[in-house]
């Protein structure tokens, strides 16, 4: 079977969106009917972005087997049906460590390995290996992480220039650039976009389409004269403007402009009619909602957008199955001081995390939203923060703590899972990927999922310490999850609470826009409802 590829690279500056911009391609790829598969180069020497700091690389998405991976492989699954796991994304770190390993083994006969062709070589295995993960794969999406011009990206480009020139009629190059407005001169500079072009080009690589990120619509003598100097077809040149309602319509505009159509054409693959009713009818609704809630987000990187990227997006997913419009209320665990930090809020949700800092503040969350019957939704972290405040303040273990924040706590609740004992290394060492779970059918969480028996992903080395269950359960608390193989907790509930659920898993992973994931639908639901309840009451206190 003949493959096709498309190659997705950025010029100008980073942030411009190549992520959003490749998972929407392959979203219009699919509604053609085509298998999409979709990978991510990313130039660092990191082995994998686990151990990187969420401030720099935001958060790190986790594949079914187990990856740490870039986020932007959770745009993939969130705008796409892509295959995702190991084989999706690939560093600098992993393709150097993979060249060194066959050279202390000998596999090179004594050569001298260089960049090229062994970098190179193994950088155009890594293409092929994706296309091969899954049965029926027709088109793959590869984005390079970083610009044009970046020193570490060099090899990357390489490979994808070598991988072109022997895919001659298979594989397009896409370039996704900035076309900034000045508003001193009042004019829409060109400049950038075509510089960018220049250092592609000298590299070996000729962009078929030009993608231009900009505020406003560009005139058509600017896309004219992309078109004059970049040495593109006229209709090639589109625009990517910022979308001002949600990042979900930018996949309507680019079919609007056409792309899907161009790159079928320019691959010699089928174009059918797309339907797009559904992405448009969720996109409608988020135009369009019938109320609004505020929950808020309790957490040590709230200020940084990357850090809780999946977590803010399924949010989001649970408010458009409900029609509301959703608010966010960022709050600094480790500014919280008193239950006044925490007013104003429908609900809370307390994402993952390490580290002793903003503890104690999601332990107070936790102890706010469980005495004033708030739905709370505690996430890995969130979930330990929920068991630890309720064996304090309500089971009457004043001295509760895990030992990831006081090593020799004298009722640690929670404890580091038996396998971590004695691993030193922290690179992809944790708890990680898919593992079934069980579930109690008489609770909130089976009646969500609306199954007894769920696989969900995880990333997390600290667990439920199960010599204190019998005692917690004795006073309210609810294990309503555990590992299919043991008896290692994943799920908690609070009894009589009208929603408060912890998961040591990520469900965030695994919600898209068209398919909300049970729990946070679930969550957004019950606060819809408990606040038309009150909304009620208060109408009925006044008549």
């Amino acid at each position: 079977m003949t493959f096709k590829y498309i190659f997705i690279t950025g010029g100008v500056c980073s942030s411009l969106g190549k992520g959003i911009t490749s998972a929407s391609i392959g979203m219009l790829l699919e509604q053609k009917g085509l298998k999409v598969a979709m990978l991510k180069f990313d130039p660092y020497l990191n082995v994998d972005p686990g151990t990187m700091n969420p401030f720099q690389h935001g958060e790190v998405y986790v594949t079914d087997d187990g990856a740490e991976t870039d986020l932007d492989l959770g745009h993939y699954y969130r705008y796409s049906n892509s295959p995702l796991s190991r084989d999706s994304n690939a560093t600098s770190g992993q393709i150097y460590n993979n060249v060194i390993k066959r050279e202390r083994r000998g596999d090179y006969l004594g050569n001298t390995v260089q960049v090229i062709p062994h970098i190179t070589d193994e950088i155009k295995e890594r293409i092929v290996q994706c296309a091969k993960q899954e049965e029926g794969i027709q088109v793959v999406l590869v984005e390079i992480g970083g610009t044009v011009g970046d020193i570490e990206s060099l090899p990357f480009l390489e490979a994808i220039r070598q991988f072109q020139n022997e895919h001659e009629n298979d594989s397009l190059s896409i370039h996704l650039t900035y076309v900034p407005y000045l508003k001193a001169a009042g004019e829409v500079k060109s400049k950038p976009t075509q510089q960018s072009v220049q250092l592609l080009r000298g590299i070996g690589i000729f962009p078929d389409i030009i993608l231009c990120r900009c505020e406003e619509p560009l005139p058509e003598e600017v896309k004219a004269k992309i078109s004059l100097f970049c040495n593109v077809k006229r209709h090639s040149v589109i625009e990517e403007v910022d979308v001002k309602s949600t990042i979900y319509e930018l996949p309507l505009k680019l079919h609007e402009q056409k792309l899907d159509q161009m790159i079928c054409e320019l691959l010699s693959i089928p174009n059918p009619q797309s339907d797009l009713t559904e992405w448009k009818r969720m996109v409608e609704t988020i135009k369009n909602p019938s109320g609004e809630i505020t929950v808020g987000l309790v957490g040590k990187y709230v200020q940084h957008q990357d850090a809780y990227k999946s977590v803010f997006e399924a949010l989001d997913h649970g408010a458009i199955a409900a029609g509301v419009k959703l608010n966010i209320k960022r709050i600094e665990a480790d500014k919280i001081k008193t239950e006044a930090d925490l007013a104003g809020c429908d609900g809370f949700l307390i994402p993952g995390g390490y580290g002793q800092r903003g503890w104690e503040g999601k332990i107070l969350a936790a102890q706010y939203a469980r005495k004033n019957k708030i739905p709370y939704f505690g996430i890995c972290l969130g979930m330990q923060a929920m068991t630890v405040e309720f064996a304090r303040h309500v089971a009457g273990i004043p001295d509760a703590n895990s030992t990831e924040i006081e090593p020799h706590a004298p009722d640690p609740i929670i404890s580091l899972l038996e396998e971590q004992s004695g691993v030193l290394e922290m690179g992809g060492t944790m708890r990680l990927g898919a593992y079934p779970c069980l579930l109690r059918s008489d609770t909130l969480t089976c009646a969500a999922y609306g199954t007894e028996k769920i696989s969900e992903r995880h990333r997390h080395r600290y667990e439920f310490n199960n010599t204190y269950r019998q005692r917690l359960e004795k006073h309210g608390l609810i294990v309503s999850g555990v590992f299919e193989e043991g008896e290692l907790c994943e799920i908690v509930e609070v009894k009589g609470h009208p929603w408060m659920i912890g998961v040591q898993f990520h469900p965030e992973f695994k919600s898209k826009p068209t398919a909300p994931h049970p729990l946070f639908e679930n969550f957004v639901s019950k606060i819809v409802s408990l606040k038309k309840t009150e909304k009620g009451n208060i109408l009925n206190a006044s008549c």
